[in-house]
């Protein structure tokens, strides 16, 4: 009888462990809006192929509440990636295009979502800057938009006191010409000319 009872608990056990719960992505964030401001965003206009350049956005939440998780996600004029395009030539496996590469992204931003970036809860009248590290490989002019979320699932929204959705955009000319520089033969650094 014994042998029974315990088998029986173990079952709803492992019936729990397996999706039992609330299945939404979304559960746990609230659903309110969260007043935030872009403070700075930068991002060189002039690029070199091969030179490695930062992108910075700065934000603030100018509200009294907590943001749930600060996000920054980066699109160009086609909804594709930030620093990827879209290739349209027929036949291609994966038609992604590497635009730039990310050396670095924002430290502990990674998440499960196509060129978005997030850094946690964000107190009221806190800031917090998402940087990122790339490399130019396609040379002629790149639009890089980005854009502020409260929160990864929709629920918890963020916008500027006017109403608008927090964001931006860059316009990027990358040259064709790769950086110039030298070796000097002492040191083994390489400077630019």
């Amino acid at each position: 009888m014994r042998a029974t009872g315990v088998a029986a608990v173990m079952g709803a056990v492992l019936v729990a462990g397996c999706g039992g719960g609330d299945p939404r992505q979304d559960a746990g964030e609230p659903a309110h809006t969260y007043d935030v401001q872009v403070v700075k965003a930068s991002f060189p206009v002039k690029q070199t192929l091969a030179e490695s350049v930062e992108m910075r956005v700065r934000v603030r939440n100018t509200g009294s509440q907590t943001i749930p998780n600060i996000a920054v996600t980066l699109t160009d004029d086609a909804a594709s990636g930030g620093f990827t395009t879209r290739s349209e030539q027929q036949g291609l496996q994966d038609p992604t295009k590497q635009l730039w590469i990310v050396d670095q992204a924002p430290r502990g931003g990674d998440t499960a979502y196509v060129s978005t970036w997030a850094l946690g809860p964000l107190p009221a009248g806190r800031t917090r800057s998402f940087v990122w590290h790339v490399t130019p490989v396609v040379p002629g002019a790149h639009t890089v938009r980005f854009r502020v979320a409260a929160g990864l699932n929709g629920k918890a929204r963020a916008e500027t006191k006017g109403g608008d959705e927090p964001g931006g955009v860059f316009k990027v000319d990358v040259s064709r010409k790769p950086p110039q520089g030298h070796v000097d033969l002492v040191s083994g650094e390489v400077t630019a000319s």
